[in-house]
């Protein structure tokens, strides 16, 4: 088997693009992973939240019952950045939500479903993270691997400034994040810390501004890779800040929230890979207590 195709077989890394509602509560293990130079990933996703998916726990809605479908399509690409293995990635899906509950302590429910915030992302690995061709890679001995990145997600969803559930979020977000990554022959554990800062939403509920204070992400990821490219993980996430203003006026919504899952890779046909991942909130303060089935079907392949 040529080297090229072995490479494949030897190393399938699953881009942690499967955008949920919630985005800032996303479970990502292997996001810190090494990459050959060259590969490219092209990722089709769908994911189902079910329970109180709400981004805004400042909204005047009780006893949140929602079903959320996204389905999105991600690209990266991995390349060389003065010496240091990079990736970048794109992300859009589009949402169909089905959400009931009290507002304003009456019974209501509606129907949205239109394009969701485009996510964008520039990792780069500092140590144990030299650029290296497909060949040289698959020689390579699996080492400790310290990366940082840097997550952007534009206001490209659909937004009504009348309504109080919407597919977008109107305003612009930013999570600078570091993360580690240790193999341990077949175990192999990781932890990353970043921060979500956010931009103000102008139009919230009209014409009043929302702004959110700085939340705070930790998450911890341990799992054993059976053989090449089927792997499983088990993932724990923190989360803690978050606090949310309308008008200067602050709301007693911080954040204090945690979450469990699991992540399960297999290898496909050649090229192609699947992924599935499922978590669960099991400490909240405020929204985010929902849960999530995504699966991604991915297809990789190396510069000719």
């Amino acid at each position: 088997m040529p080297a090229r195709e072995r490479t494949f077989t030897w190393w399938i890394w699953l881009a942690p693009w499967a955008l949920t509602v919630a985005h800032a509560q996303e479970l990502e293990p292997r996001a810190y992973s090494a990459l050959p130079v060259g590969a490219n990933f092209l990722a089709a996703t769908y994911s189902l939240l079910t329970g109180d998916v709400l981004t805004d726990p400042s909204l005047p809605i009780s006893d949140v019952r929602a079903r959320i479908s996204i389905y999105g399509a991600g690209y990266v690409r991995a390349f060389d950045l003065f010496g240091r293995t990079a990736s970048i990635g794109i992300f859009m899906p589009f949402a169909s939500a089905d959400v009931g509950g009290n507002v304003f302590d009456a019974p209501n429910s509606v129907h949205r479903a239109g394009i969701g915030d485009t996510r964008m992302r520039l990792a780069v690995n500092f140590l144990g993270g030299s650029a290296l061709k497909p060949a040289d890679f698959l020689k390579r001995t699996p080492a400790t691997t310290l990366g940082g990145s840097v997550t952007v997600i534009a206001p490209t969803g659909q937004f009504n400034a009348n309504h109080l559930i919407n597919i977008g979020a109107n305003r612009w977000a930013v999570k600078p994040e570091i993360g580690l990554s240790q193999p341990l022959r077949n175990w192999f554990a990781e932890v990353s810390a970043g921060v979500w800062f956010f931009g103000d939403n102008p139009d919230f509920l009209g014409s009043n501004r929302r702004s959110q204070s700085p939340l705070w992400v930790f998450q911890l990821h341990a799992g054993y890779q059976f053989r090449p490219a089927l792997w499983i993980a088990t993932d724990v996430g923190f989360y803690t800040g978050g606090n949310t203003s309308v008008n200067g006026i602050a709301n007693a919504d911080r954040q204090q929230n945690s979450r469990y899952g699991i992540t399960l890779s297999v290898p496909m046909a050649a090229g192609w890979s699947a992924k599935l991942g499922a978590s669960k909130g099991f400490m909240t303060r405020a929204g985010g207590d929902y849960k999530a089935l995504t699966l991604t079907l991915q297809y990789q392949w190396l510069d000719p």
